[in-house]
């Protein structure tokens, strides 16, 4: 468990230097509110997660430190996914810097609101679906999950993500910021879509799951 832990914080170690170099070095400024509340309404309930998950389901952080994809198509289209997501960030530090947007306070802490109940979904994801790994695998004795948030859509961790990631640019006040998030949505798709290909292939009753759970995303849609 101890060598577990160390692992973890080793990951989320580097984030003060990621902060500086993407947000405040672009920014030119430390005075950047938006980036402090940001990262704290993630950090909070992260490391309460780190906590929970560490005493109750220590295997689900293991799968969670592997990010190596193994197919293909996969890697493609988290290069381009990760591409994204890194401009994404970048951007509102400049927007700061040469003031481009004016994003009212109150839209921005709405916007966190939405970040927030992303991230607390995707939390709840992971306690429910304790395979729910990083990277496109079917573990050894995975089971189907079809409770929960699986009852009503195949991909809930996407919906968490998905809301996160569309509020991310107003809560860092920044309207250019979406510029680059218009390809995450198409990503997102064609990794769902690569996805249940090898959840057919390879976990026993995903089939049937899918006949009994139609929707993948969102009810009534898609």
């Amino acid at each position: 468990m101890n060598s577990l832990l160390l692992r973890v914080l080793l990951r989320i170690a580097p984030l003060p230097v990621v902060i500086w170099l993407f947000f405040l070095v672009p920014a030119g400024t430390t005075d950047f509110w938006e980036v402090y509340v940001f990262f704290g309404i993630i950090l909070v309930p992260m490391f309460a997660a780190l906590g929970y998950f560490l005493i109750n389901n220590p295997d689900l952080l293991e799968r969670r430190l592997n990010a190596k994809e193994t197919e293909s198509e996969q890697k493609v289209i988290m290069a381009i996914f990760g591409i994204s997501i890194v401009v994404m960030y970048l951007i509102p530090g400049f927007d700061k810097r040469f003031g481009w947007s004016d994003i009212p306070t109150s839209m921005v802490l709405l916007a966190d609101v939405f970040v927030l109940a992303g991230y607390l979904i995707m939390l709840y994801v992971m306690k429910v679906n304790s395979f729910a790994s990083r990277v496109i695998e079917v573990g050894e004795g995975q089971p189907v999950i079809d409770t929960g948030p699986y009852s009503k859509v195949r991909h809930p961790m996407y919906v968490g993500a998905l809301l996160m990631y569309i509020a991310t640019p107003a809560a860092l006040g920044s309207w250019w910021a979406y510029l680059p998030l218009i390809v995450v949505p198409a990503m997102i798709v064609l990794r769902i879509l690569n996805e249940e290909k090898v959840l057919h292939r390879d976990l026993p009753g995903y089939t049937e799951y899918c006949e009994r759970t139609r929707w993948r995303l969102m009810p009534g849609v898609w």
